[in-house]
């Protein structure tokens, strides 16, 4: 079966996801970090690329973001790598390609889905174990908007600047989302979408998306496994 096309519409914002070769680690100290974010800056500036939300895990990198043209997100990423492996190699004396592919991306419904993706962003690495809670993980972009941290990478979305007025009870009203839990199923719906390059929203919303890009943004009724209502996705391939 030939290889989707990924989704973009400029102006949407999209959930993206880069991982290491063979699941290997592409953070070894955090200088690495530190550098990856600055290759982040400057490409994501240069690409008119808004990147809401980050987290670097381990072997992973996670981002919501929004591109203002169809080169946004492969320019960011192409300039990231170039930049990023050229350093990493010689930073750790080895040579080869570090990622995993290309990397993947699904179109987020905002009024639906772009806080639920904030919270499957800066909840990774508490559901892997690194820490207990978001605010405990320097790494993302947590701390920005719960604590108000200053963090140059980051670009709010509209809907997060809404949110309980400003200043202090817009932070305490993004804290207040992490209390409970995401559900399985809003779990397995960000990483099935993910994984498959549908559209993460309503029907509607996707069947809009189809219609802007000309390909299917989700997938046909027969594709879903056996016992599944239409409108659930079937389990994920494997966490992200």
């Amino acid at each position: 079966m030939p290889r989707l096309s990924r989704l973009f519409v400029p102006g949407l914002p999209a959930h993206l996801i880069v991982r290491g070769n063979n699941r290997q680690d592409i953070f070894l100290c955090d200088g690495d970090r530190r550098y990856f974010l600055q290759c982040l800056v400057d490409a994501a500036t240069r690409s008119r690329m808004a990147i809401h939300a980050y987290v670097l895990m381990t072997n992973h990198v996670h981002l919501l973001a929004t591109g203002e043209t169809a080169d946004s997100f492969p320019k960011t990423f192409q300039s990231v790598g170039r930049r990023f492996v050229a350093y990493f190699n010689a930073r750790h004396q080895r040579t080869g390609t570090l990622w995993e592919g290309r990397y993947r991306s699904t179109v987020v419904q905002a009024d639906t889905y772009l806080l639920t993706c904030h919270r499957y962003i800066d909840m990774n690495p508490v559901r892997a174990g690194l820490v207990s809670l978001p605010v405990d993980y320097p790494w993302s972009s947590h701390r920005h908007y719960s604590l108000g941290q200053r963090d140059d990478l980051v670009t709010p979305h509209c809907l997060t600047q809404g949110m309980s007025g400003s200043g202090p009870g817009r932070r305490a009203a993004y804290a207040a989302m992490f209390e409970d839990p995401l559900s399985a199923e809003a779990l397995e719906r960000i990483r099935y979408c993910l994984n498959n390059a549908w559209a993460l929203g309503t029907p509607s919303f996707c069947h809009s998306v189809e219609t802007q890009i000309g390909r299917r943004a989700s997938p046909l009724v027969r594709g879903w496994p056996k016992g599944k209502k239409r409108g659930a996705p079937p389990d994920a391939n494997e966490g992200v």
